[in-house]
């Protein structure tokens, strides 16, 4: 035997030596003896408790709806905000704080030398009123009314009081005004809606659940007695301790006063008329029955 195979021999009984005894639990098998189970396919086929299968420890335990954070419900934790109670199940507003709005007129989003209504804050592409999600104008909120120094002329759909304060105690003049869906469809896109080449409709009265909002002078409805509102503009800033602001002396009374119809959708277009893009022209009707019917006397 040679000095290089006795080396070998030696080191290999060495190693021998110092390995466990040969048995079951350490020696392994032989490749491709077992194979690996499948997840079977019927009805119980992925119940087992295995490691490639959905133990119990495994799924998830989904919350009920209502109580994604906690054992409250979310309508206990957070409370309800009574800005129109009374229809709110049928008619949504989208809200808009005074703060939004000062930030569109400081941006020259908004013009602050012509009357502010619900088309003209849409055509911001800042604010998104659907009517298909029952969304029915603005809910202008009183967030930011200590920062709000804008003089406007505004009409939007809902307002509290602490806001109707906030634009009048600047000289500015605020109105609440009913849309009905097909208007305020018009009103929302103008664009959209002229390029269908149709006569503009003419707003309808509100439902007998809103009628009461919509004429009362406290709410600056736009069915109420312009003397009526005058008295509550006064009363008002008594209330919140702010010298009225005379609108009769301001220089821009004419814009301060200008306000639609009752049945007008858009400043300055009457309804009935057709308002042609391609062509940049307006199309009045001449026949009686037409303008008795978009125009009632």
């Amino acid at each position: 035997m040679s000095v290089t195979n006795f080396c070998k021999l030696d080191t290999a009984l060495n190693l021998l030596r110092k390995l466990p005894r040969v048995t079951l639990s350490n020696i392994k098998d032989n490749p491709g003896s077992k194979k690996k189970p499948k997840r079977g396919r019927a009805q119980h086929g992925g119940d087992k408790h295995g490691a490639g299968n959905k133990g119990s420890g495994q799924r998830q335990n989904y919350m009920r709806l209502g109580y994604e954070t906690g054992n409250n419900p979310f309508y206990l934790r957070f409370q309800m905000e009574p800005y129109y109670k009374g229809h709110h199940l049928r008619r949504q507003y989208p809200p808009l704080s005074l703060l939004q709005l000062q930030k569109l007129i400081d941006t020259s989003r908004l013009p602050v030398d012509k009357p502010i209504d619900l088309t003209a804050i849409c055509n911001t592409g800042l604010y998104v009123c659907k009517p298909d999600k029952h969304h029915f104008g603005i809910n202008l909120t009183d967030e930011g009314a200590d920062l709000f120094q804008a003089k406007i002329n505004i009409e939007v759909q809902w307002a509290s009081e602490q806001v109707i304060a906030a634009v009048e105690r600047n000289g500015g003049v605020i109105t609440t005004a009913y849309y009905d869906p097909q208007s305020l469809w018009a009103a929302v896109n103008p664009r959209r809606f002229f390029m269908k080449g149709v006569p503009i409709p003419k707003r309808m009265i509100p439902p007998q659940d809103a009628i009461d909002y919509y004429t009362n002078p406290a709410n600056r409805g736009y069915l109420a007695d312009p003397e009526k509102v005058s008295w509550e503009r006064l009363v008002l800033s008594q209330k919140y301790g702010y010298k009225l602001p005379e609108i009769e002396k301001d220089p821009q009374y004419r814009m301060l006063c200008e306000r639609k119809d009752p049945l007008q959708v858009f400043f300055g277009l009457e309804p009935g008329w057709v308002v042609n893009l391609h062509d940049r022209k307006i199309l009045k009707p001449c026949d009686e029955e037409v303008k008795a019917f978009y125009n009632p006397q």
